[in-house]
């Protein structure tokens, strides 16, 4: 195995090219501090957009920008119930009379659970016999 490596060449990857003539991308510091009072920075282009909230690396806890406009508090909407759309659809006297419908057909066994229905059937079976 060791005859097939390169004589001078490391484990990982060593690059043989130097840093002449390149020219790197513009950078900008950004500074954060979040609600525990961890003060950090991270190195961002100066083309990107910056986000004004950050993940801290220390406690995980969202971190603002401090030379970033703060962000406006998202309003949130109230949840909306099974109830809320059920009363979009129809009225309060609908649901009554639907609920009044369909108790006279389950007390009449026309529906409702099958184990009802065959325990009924039987009971009748056995009294007209």
């Amino acid at each position: 195995m060791g005859e097939r490596t390169l004589r001078g060449a490391r484990l990982g990857g060593q690059s043989f090219e130097d840093e002449r003539g390149i020219e790197f991308a513009a950078r900008q510091q950004v500074g954060y501090v979040c609600a525990q009072g961890h003060e950090f920075e991270i190195p961002m282009s100066a083309e990107a957009e910056i986000p004004p909230v950050w993940e801290c690396p220390r406690c995980g806890a969202e971190a603002l920008a401090t030379d970033v406009t703060q962000p406006e508090a998202k309003v949130d909407k109230p949840v909306r119930t099974h109830w809320d759309m059920l009363l979009e659809r129809r009225s309060i006297k609908e649901l009554e009379d639907i609920l009044s419908e369909r108790l006279d057909l389950l007390r009449g066994g026309e529906i409702g659970p099958a184990h009802l229905h065959r325990t009924r059937s039987k009971s009748k079976a056995k009294k007209s016999a």
